[in-house]
């Protein structure tokens, strides 16, 4: 899917959202240059696999936090994890460096990617999360539950973690 397909989806849906168009952010710190209605809901996600490409986890935090990626493994009990190769990305969730985002999951058509939310962002019902509409040129604010809602009906297993 791609970024006007995940507008329609919301809109067929009938899913609350606001879509803020920017420039392409590859970073953390370009997205900060830009002044956005919900800083504080803005997500950064990290796509790892393991070391024989069987399993692969799309870590979603809040933008603040940072993954100890260690932690994580000892965590799950995962064998080693790495970040997921350029061209893994585009195999599995269709996304190019910079565009990763919870969204590619409806791309995963192997359901190969388990993903992994912040509990943070699991606050209440009406808790926002901004991410990528699969292209880094805007960001989507939604309720989280929606989203973990779209991912589940897709298929994708969908876990809780803490992040400190």
């Amino acid at each position: 899917m791609k970024k006007e397909d995940i507008y329609n989806l919301l809109k067929e849906k009938g899913i609350w959202h606001e879509i803020t168009e920017h420039g392409e952010v590859y970073t953390m710190e370009d997205l900060a240059a830009i002044d956005l209605p919900y800083p504080e809901a803005d997500a950064k996600n990290v796509f790892v696999r393991d070391e024989k490409k069987k399993n692969f986890y799309l870590l979603t935090i809040k933008a603040n936090k940072r993954v100890d990626i260690k932690k994580f493994q000892q965590d799950y009990e995962t064998k080693r994890l790495s970040f997921v190769s350029e061209n893994d990305l585009m195999k599995i969730l269709q996304l190019i460096p910079g565009s990763v985002s919870p969204f590619g999951l409806l791309n995963d058509e192997e359901l190969k990617v388990q993903f992994f939310i912040d509990t943070d962002f699991l606050k209440d019902d009406d808790t926002i999360i901004g991410v990528h509409p699969n292209e880094n040129t805007a960001t989507v604010w939604l309720k989280t539950k929606d989203l973990i809602d779209i991912i589940k009906e897709h298929g994708n297993t969908v876990n809780r973690f803490v992040i400190k």
